[in-house]
Order: structure tokens, then C-alpha cells, then sequence
């Protein structure tokens, strides 16, 4: 059965038709059609015609006709096309050209550019306590790694203004963010791979602050496929009220960009956010060591693309540095860091810079000495000092502590409280700092085999805990007796972080 059609002229373009032995031009009073021939012709285009025509219905409120037959009615048409072309920064000439084509094809959030068709339903919430919570998850991800992800990005936001997000389990948290597909209650249907990612409710009762992914989509944490940190930050503005911006630096900007500044938000960003909402009082925390429910943004500052989160449970996971830091522990690799809350269950993970903008290096060796509430952080031949929650001054050099000219580098270093020394370890063998007289002790260094039997490979870290020591090497931790002088256990090193 043939299709019999006939399209405007400004549709033709978008479907990439011009040969005058493709097209007959008819003229007929109010409106100018095209008719299209061969009908094999129209069904080899189809596709490109409908997207056209359902991206302006979808997002510039263009009045729906029949497929099969649509009119150029006056300049309603080129007033949509030339409506996204402003948008969006593009020649405003109405006419469907390869750059509007472009902008048209390029995946991007599902809610709409013209402020008043858009189904964003109200201006804020009235209040600075938002709850959310996960539903469905993508098949794509870990769940922790999208905890993580969706976590990361409500941060965004609250490091940006006054506001608080607070994960629920009940169904009535404020914000419900969930992957799905296709058809799936909210009157807008997703469209499979690329195209619409993602849409978002403003704040309201019922759907409102409601924040979905579609799941046809490949969901990655890193610069393949689409990011979903990324992207969810987007659909949150949303949900705290935020309308999409023709700014292209701005994270509200409606289509997907593989890359992003470090710091995410724009100038514009803040601005708007804070016109909703009150800004931050004092200045944001990023080293949240004290205050565990504190928010914050895991990803490098200065990358051009957030960085993978690593996978703790890699059967071959080591790590550099470990140190009880206030009540926590932190667990340093490269320069990637995992935080376990010595109370609570609950890990939290990123680049070191978000912690301690300071410090742009991995750590090699850290310790904690309680009685000064001082962690100490080294990397090669310097070190760092973090009281409090913050790195204090500029790194000093490790002969600080009575290092020989020839020591560039310890492999771990512990505290341990009952003696008030610090024991650093290179290679095989290792030095005792006298913390109260902040001196050498006499006679170091010595052989590590001779003082600790069992333990004769190079130590990758070292903690002191509950009167054991605990030698991290390679992907093992041996928990040593120091006053007996054994090995009283081996375990995985990563099943301290519940792996």
C-alpha cells in the first residue's frame, strides 16, 4: 500500500529534500505544500520528518497535525523554528539548516525550552530540607554507584545555596528519582537510546520535584555513554525550580556536552539558585570529617570530565595511605580516597582535591596524633598538616621529622598512642619518631623483619587500632600483636571497606 503525503517546505528541508525531480511544488491558497515523490522517497525519510516535526511539538509547543499532511500555517511554523534557533543561539532564519538540524539531533533533557509550556509546576520548595529517594535503578551501574552519582550531584546544589538533601526510604520523601522507559505514567513517554535522557517535575505535591532517567539510555560514571552525575545535576535543577538557560556554560543549558568545567555550576547557576534560595552561610565545607551528613562533590577539581569512581571491590585493590582521621578512616589510593565512618556503615568516596583542595597529589604515607587532633598527609620528600577541617599553610619538607639527607620518601607511616611514637617505614626498614620530644630515637633505623616478624615485604600503609597495628601489603592487611610480636590474622584489605 503506498503513503500518500504531502509535507511543507520547510519539512522538506529537514528531511534533506531539494532535487527538483523529487518534488513537485503545488500552490494552493493560505499555505504553500510540497508533494512528494516517489512514495518510496517519503517512507525513506519518514523518520527524520516525524523528529523534526515532534521536537518542536515537544519543546516549542508547535501545534500537532496528521503526519501524513502538515501545513504551513502563516508563520507559526518558522515562529517555532526560529523560537529554538534563538534558543539556542543559531542564525534565526525559520529555515531547518545543518547547524538547527544538529542542535535538533543531540541528546538532551525532555522538558521543555519555552518557559510557559513546560511542565515545571511551580517556582521552589518552601522549605530548605528536601528528602529524595532512589526507586527503580538503572541495570547499567552498581546501586551504591548510583547512591554515589545521584548523591554527588544533589551536593551540587547544596553546596551552592542553603539547601539540605537528605536520602529517605518512604515513599513520601519530596523528590522520587527513578529509571524507566518508554511509557511510564507521567503523560511524557521516553523515546529509547539517545534523544530525550532525562526529564524532571518542579517542586509540588504528588510528581512534583519527580526526576526520571530513562533507561534505554547507557548510564555510565564516567566519559562513555552518558554521565550520570552529569546529567542528574541537570534534572535537579529542576526539581529545586530551575528553568533551562541559553547559556551554553550553563549546567541548566538543555542538550548533553561530554565535557563540563570542574565546578559544574556557572556564575549564572549560583546566581539563580540563590534567588530561590538563600546562599550558603559561611564558606562551603569540603573536607567533611566532622560533620558526616555534610554534602559534598566527588570529582577532581580542574578535570575537564568528572573521574571514574574506582571499584573497591577489585579483588587486587591496595592502597597507599590509611589513618583514623578525627572519627573516621581514610583510605588513600593514587589520588582517590574512600571515607568509613568508624560509627556508621556508610562509605563515602572521591578525588582527594574535594576533601582538601590543597592537595593535588596521591598520598604515600598518613598518620593521626590525637592529643594535637592533627593528621599528618606525605607525599615524596613534603607533607601536609590537616587540623580541624582544614590543610594548614603550605607542605613542609619530611627532614622536618630528623630525616637523613637520602630519605626522599617513607612507604607508611603510624601513630601509635600508648607509646607516643610514630613509626615510618621505607623499604625494609623504619625509623621511631618521639612525638613529645619531637626527635629521633636514638639507634634508627632498623631492619622491619627483626622488629616485626612475619612481616618481611614492603608495607603499603599502616594503621594502629584497638592496640593492634594493621600492615596494608598489596591486597592483604596483616593485624600484628606488636607486644607479641605476631601475625594474628590476614584478611582482604578492601573488606575494610566491605568489600
Amino acid at each position: 500500500m503506498g503513503f500518500d503525503g504531502v509535507i511543507s517546505g520547510e519539512l522538506a528541508e529537514c528531511v534533506g529534500l531539494s532535487s527538483a525531480t523529487q518534488l513537485t511544488v503545488l500552490h494552493q491558497s493560505g499555505g504553500s505544500y510540497v508533494e512528494v515523490l516517489p512514495d518510496t522517497l517519503l517512507r525513506k525519510s519518514f523518520t527524520r520528518y516525524q523528529s523534526c516535526l515532534e521536537y518542536l511539538q515537544q519543546y516549542y509547543n508547535l501545534d500537532k497535525e496528521p503526519l501524513g499532511r502538515m501545513k504551513r500555517s502563516g508563520p507559526a511554523f518558522t515562529s517555532k523554528v526560529k523560537d529554538m534557533q534563538i534558543f539556542f543561539g543559531l542564525n534565526a532564519t525559520g529555515v531547518l539548516d545543518s547547524d538547527t538540524l544538529e542542535v535538533m539531533r543531540s541528546p538532551r533533557c525532555g522538558v521543555p525550552d519555552v518557559e510557559e509550556y513546560s511542565h515545571i509546576q511551580g517556582t521552589r520548595w518552601n522549605k530548605n530540607v528536601i528528602t529524595y529517594r532512589i526507586g527503580r535503578y538503572t541495570r547499567d551501574l552498581p546501586r551504591n554507584t548510583v547512591d554515589s552519582l545521584v548523591e554527588s550531584a544533589f551536593s551540587i546544589w547544596a553546596r551552592a545555596s542553603s539547601l539540605t538533601f537528605v536520602r529517605s526510604h518512604t515513599r513520601n520523601a519530596d523528590i522520587m528519582v527513578e529509571f524507566v522507559a518508554r511509557e511510564h505514567g507521567d503523560l511524557y513517554p521516553f523515546d529509547g537510546p539517545r534523544g530525550t535522557l532525562a526529564h524532571a517535575f518542579g517542586p509540588g505535591l504528588g510528581v512534583g520535584g519527580d526526576t526520571h532517567f530513562d533507561d534505554d539510555e547507557h548510564w555510565t560514571a564516567g566519559e562513555t555513554g552518558f554521565n550520570l552525575f552529569v546529567v542528574a545535576a541537570h534534572e535537579f535543577g529542576h526539581a529545586l525550580g530551575l528553568k533551562h538557560s541559553r547559556n551554553p556554560d550553563s549546567l541548566m543549558y538543555p542538550t548533553y556536552k561530554s565535557t563540563r568545567p570542574a565546578n559544574l555550576l556557572s556564575r549564572e547557576d549560583v546566581t539563580n539558585i540563590n534567588t530561590l534560595y538563600s546562599p550558603p552561610r559561611g564558606r562551603p565545607s569540603y573536607f567533611p570529617r566532622y560533620d558526616w551528613s555534610s554534602q559534598f562533590n566527588p570529582w577532581i577539581s580542574g578535570s575537564p570530565f568528572p573521574r571514574l569512581l574506582q571499584n573497591k571491590c577489585a579483588p587486587d585493590l591496595t592502597f597507599d595511605a590509611v589513618s583514623t582521621l578525627g572519627d573516621a578512616t581514610f583510605f588513600f589510593r593514587e589520588r582517590y580516597l574512600w571515607i568509613k565512618h568508624n560509627q556508621q556503615y556508610d562509605i563515602k568516596e572521591g578525588p582527594i582535591t574535594n576533601f582538601m583542595p590543597k592537595i593535588e597529589t596521591s598520598i604515600d604515607a598518613a598518620f593521626w596524633v590525637p592529643r594535637r587532633s592533627t593528621a599528618y598527609l606525605i607525599h615524596e620528600s613534603m607533607f601536609w598538616t590537616v587540623k580541624g577541617s582544614l590543610v594548614k599553610g603550605k607542605p613542609r619538607a619530611l627532614s622536618h621529622f630528623g630525616f637523613p639527607a637520602w630519605v626522599q620518601d617513607v612507604d607508611a607511616a603510624v601513630h601509635i598512642v600508648k607509646t607516643g611514637r610514630t613509626l615510618f617505614f621505607m623499604h625494609d626498614i623504619y625509623w621511631s619518631y618521639n612525638e613529645n620530644r619531637r626527635v629521633m630515637d636514638f639507634g634508627f633505623p632498623k631492619y622491619i623483619s627483626e622488629d616485626f616478624p612475619g612481616i618481611n615485604m614492603t608495607i603499603n600503609a599502616a594503621l594502629h587500632k584497638h592496640g593492634f597495628i594493621y600492615f596494608f601489603v598489596g591486597p592483604q592487611v596483616y593485624k600484628y600483636d606488636y607486644t607479641q610480636k605476631l601475625v594474628v590474622g590476614v584478611e582482604k584489605a578492601n573488606s575494610w571497606l566491605g568489600c
